[in-house]
């Protein structure tokens, strides 16, 4: 009797694979439950997902069991209509701007003007370059880069015009040619001694002629001055290396020791006789201040123009 009465008050459930689970659960949690069997053994724990909707409603019944099963009980349209509705709460965004133009949006900021004066100021300092390079009027060149807008194309027209060749220098060498011979045929100024005597005369005369001859062949003997302009060649390291290797040495030879360069840069004009050092944007010139030498710096972008000729020239 007490046997068919433990029967009896057994659950039964029926699982969805069609089979059927009579017993006594004994213990569950979030995987399943465990059944007691009728005849005293243990079944193996059975997951959630195998029982029915109905199953899964009567173990809900037992307070402990309903968190387990709830997650998979379905949902009615009356239950789900209980449910509040879900009121999204959007967090606060920065604006976006205003759609500007380019330039109306560079203006629209300080970055924005200071980027604009930054391009302008380059636009000028180019043109600069430019008329360095070509050999052009800065002024002229610069006035037109100056100008908003228009003036970016300034540095580019002027840039693929041909350089302009710089007017020479007149060469002093016809007056200096002509001192020389006054001072060598005039008369001095103080009267001659009476007591020369004729055959004295002629020989000073020959001494003058002499004097004279010598003179115009040393004149005549100095080489021709070379001229090197900025645009009509690349003032570099490799230009002096190999246009002028003779002056990177302590000893001269002797075709080059009475040689100098003449070089015009925006700082002035220096007579060198030696390049004691060099790199890659500039070098260094040996001058002669006086009794003593002095060394100084000229960059490869401040050279206008080069000079190679005798120091008596």
């Amino acid at each position: 009797m007490w046997l068919a009465a433990w029967t009896a008050a057994a659950d039964t459930f029926q699982l969805l694979d069609g089979q059927t689970l009579s017993g006594d659960v004994v213990s569950f949690n979030e995987s399943g439950l465990v059944v007691r069997l009728p005849d005293g053994k243990y079944a193996d724990r059975v997951p959630w997902t195998k029982f029915s909707q109905d199953d899964l409603k009567k173990l809900g019944q037992n307070p402990k069991i309903l968190p387990l099963v709830e997650p998979f009980l379905d949902v009615t349209e009356e239950q789900r209509s209980k449910q509040p509705d879900i009121t999204v709460n959007m967090p606060p965004r920065l604006e976006r701007p205003e759609v500007h133009s380019l330039f109306g949006a560079m203006f629209s900021s300080s970055v924005g003007v200071f980027v604009l004066l930054l391009i302008y100021g380059a636009n000028i300092y180019a043109a600069y370059e430019v008329a360095v390079f070509r050999s052009l009027p800065r002024v002229m060149v610069c006035g037109l880069a100056a100008i908003p807008l228009v003036g970016v194309l300034s540095p580019l027209v002027f840039l693929s015009l041909p350089s302009r060749p710089e007017p020479k220098p007149e060469e002093a060498v016809a007056p200096e040619v002509a001192a020389a011979a006054a001072q060598t045929f005039s008369v001095p100024g103080t009267p001659a001694p009476q007591a020369q005597t004729a055959a004295e005369a002629p020989a000073s005369g020959l001494r003058l002629s002499q004097s004279a001859g010598e003179s115009g062949r040393s004149t005549a003997a100095l080489p021709a001055t070379q001229v090197f302009q900025r645009g009509a060649f690349t003032f570099n390291r490799r230009f002096f290396e190999t246009k002028f290797p003779g002056f990177f040495g302590i000893v001269r030879r002797d075709a080059e020791r009475d040689l100098v360069l003449v070089i015009k840069s925006a700082r002035g004009e220096f007579v060198g006789n030696r390049i004691s050092r060099i790199a890659a944007n500039d070098l260094h010139v040996t001058v002669q201040k006086g009794p003593a030498t002095e060394e100084v710096m000229v960059p490869f972008t401040e050279i206008q123009e080069i000079q190679l000729k005798h120091k008596d020239a």
